[in-house]
C-alpha cells in the first residue's frame, strides 16, 4: 500500500494575489488537495466553477512541484451568480493572469457555462471532477449528472459546500442521498468537502480508507 505524505508546500499564487485565500472557503482543504494531486497523480482534472481558483491553482501548485503530466482545466464564466455575487472581468482576467505566470504548461481556463463546456470532454475521460458552481440542489444535481458520463472508471467526484445548511445551498441534500449509493468520505470544515467514488471502490478509495482516521484530523486543522 503506498503510504500518504503530508507536504509543506508554498502556494505561489498566494504571493502574487492574496486576495484569492481571502476571498475564498475553501482555503481549509488546500493541504488536502495538494497532497491528494501528488499521491494519485491523475491525468485529467476538471473543476466546475472556479472563482478567484484557491482550490484550481492548489491542483496545480501539486502538479508543478511534482512535475506531473496531469492537465487542469478550470470551467466558469467568471461573471458570478446569487451565491457568489455579481463581479467584472477583473477576477478573470486576474485568473488568467496567474496560470499563464505560474502554471502555463498544463491549465486550460474555458469560459463557459458547464453545459456549454461538456463537448469538449470525452467520455470517460476525467480522472478528477470538482463541482463547485451554483449551490442550490437542483443545479449541483444537474451539475452531477451531465458530467458524470465523462468520469473515468477509477474517476472520483468532489462536491464543496456539503455542510452549509443556508443561503439557499443544496449540495448537502445531494450528498446525502449520494453517499447512501457509493463509497464516499467527507470532511466538514470549510463548507465541507465531500468525496465520492461513483463508479464503485477501487485502489484510490482503497488506499485512503485505509488510512483516512489517521489522516482526516490532520487537515481539519
Amino acid at each position: 500500500m503506498k503510504i500518504w505524505h503530508k507536504h509543506k508546500p508554498t502556494f505561489e499564487y498566494e504571493q502574487l494575489e492574496p486576495r484569492i485565500v481571502q476571498h475564498s472557503a475553501w482555503v481549509g482543504h488546500r493541504h488536502f488537495c495538494y497532497d491528494y494531486i501528488q499521491h494519485y497523480e491523475p491525468p485529467v482534472v476538471v473543476e466546475l466553477g472556479t472563482h478567484w481558483g484557491a482550490s484550481f491553482f492548489s491542483m496545480c501548485q501539486a502538479v508543478k512541484d511534482a512535475v506531473l503530466p496531469t492537465s487542469c482545466y478550470a470551467l466558469d464564466t467568471w461573471l458570478g451568480d446569487a451565491h457568489s455575487g455579481q463581479y467584472g472581468h477583473e477576477v478573470y482576467e486576474q485568473v488568467s493572469s496567474i496560470a499563464s505566470t505560474l502554471y502555463p504548461t498544463f491549465t486550460h481556463l474555458l469560459r463557459a457555462t458547464f453545459d456549454e463546456a461538456l463537448d469538449q470532454f470525452e467520455n470517460g475521460s476525467i480522472d478528477l471532477l470538482h463541482i463547485d458552481g451554483f449551490h442550490s440542489y437542483e443545479a449541483v444535481k444537474h451539475d452531477y449528472e451531465t458530467w458524470l458520463p465523462k468520469l473515468a472508471t477509477h474517476g472520483v467526484v468532489w462536491f464543496h459546500d456539503i455542510s452549509i445548511h443556508a443561503f439557499g445551498f443544496g449540495v448537502w441534500k445531494l450528498w446525502y442521498e449520494l453517499k447512501e449509493q457509493h463509497p464516499s468520505l467527507q470532511f466538514e470544515h470549510s463548507g465541507g468537502l465531500g468525496i465520492l467514488f461513483p463508479k464503485g471502490i477501487n485502489k484510490h478509495y482503497d488506499v485512503l480508507e485505509k488510512q483516512w482516521i489517521e489522516l482526516k484530523p490532520g487537515y481539519e486543522k
